[in-house]
């Protein structure tokens, strides 16, 4: 798609799950060396070839991929988390910028650097995510070891690129990458829902039909994922209404209530059980939203999988 094209696409698109980051990354390899102009779906199509076959992932781990020209190609459904950042990728959209952008290295051109800042806030205004950094993510950010943010110390990639909009910091980010975005968008995103949902919930079937109505007798519009975290804004006869404007619909029995928090210290340990003799397994960082799926003796767990926080260090919505 070119970018208006995408603007317009974005906007029409049904997601179930609950969508509160977008990471931004470089490919590397591909790079700007192995773009001809016209062979977008071969790369394409490489990049997926090794994710799946080299990396034993399911699909390609991106949901779009913006090349030198200013076309951006869709990848792994929107109703998946990616499979970009180690133990950051629940509730994200993933976007691989082609190229290699450290220093030295490729010089983004004028087309590519205007369908980043466009394509980047076309997806911010669809899911409401703010234009801030404890939202808008770099690959930089996180530990490879253990998926903690550590804002670029430890043991991290250089994605996006040391010279990506004037650099990988946070800081840079702030300074160069953000006001751009702002500058995109017509109106300030600031997080906030017009319309509250009633809770959350997180699908406990491995595919969970979405029908246009509260029965099983409606037509089936699309299918969600285990895992996925839906907004609940009406419940009729067990069945949840997961749009504020739309009729979309899915049976209740296959979804299991979840709270939404913000972590409140400034690094919180994240351990592998409900006290501090479990194992330290990563951290969490101020700002960032969780979903907790259970909680016991202070504790909250914040992942499908063995992820504890006390439960004083984050405030729930």
């Amino acid at each position: 798609m070119s970018v208006p094209e995408f603007e317009t696409w974005i906007q029409q698109q049904n997601v179930a799950r609950t969508v509160l980051f977008l990471q931004e990354h470089h490919t590397f390899v591909p790079s700007y060396q192995h773009f001809q102009g016209d062979n977008h779906f071969k790369l394409q199509k490489g990049m997926k070839n090794h994710h799946v076959d080299n990396n034993g992932w399911s699909d390609i781990g991106q949901h779009f991929t913006i090349f030198p020209d200013g076309k951006v190609a869709t990848g792994r459904s929107l109703e998946r988390s990616p499979a970009c950042i180690y133990k950051n990728n629940n509730h994200a959209i993933c976007i691989e910028n082609l190229g290699f952008f450290d220093t030295g290295k490729d010089v983004m051109n004028a087309a590519q650097k205007d369908a980043i800042v466009r394509i980047s806030a076309a997806i911010c205004k669809r899911f409401n995510i703010p234009t801030n950094t404890d939202r808008i993510v770099y690959h930089h950010w996180f530990d490879l070891s253990n998926g903690t943010r550590t804002n670029g110390s430890g043991t991290t990639k250089s994605c996006p690129g040391t010279n990506f909009f004037g650099g990988n910091k946070v800081s840079d980010c702030e300074n160069n990458f953000i006001p751009l975005l702002k500058s995109a968008l017509n109106e300030p995103i600031t997080g906030t829902l017009e319309t509250q949902p009633l809770k959350y919930g997180y699908v406990t079937a491995s595919q969970l039909n979405i029908r246009k109505g509260p029965k099983s007798t409606f037509s089936i519009l699309g299918q969600t994922s285990l895992g996925s975290v839906l907004r609940v804004y009406e419940i009729k006869n067990r069945w949840y209404k997961i749009s504020k404007s739309k009729e979309e619909w899915v049976y209740g029995n296959f979804v299991k209530d979840v709270k939404r928090a913000v972590v409140n210290a400034h690094v919180l340990n994240v351990r592998s059980g409900p006290s501090v003799s479990f194992n330290r397994v990563g951290s969490v960082v101020k700002n960032q939203e969780v979903f907790v799926y259970e909680e016991k003796n202070n504790w909250s767990k914040i992942s499908l999988d063995e992820q504890w926080v006390a439960s004083k260090f984050i405030d729930f919505s």
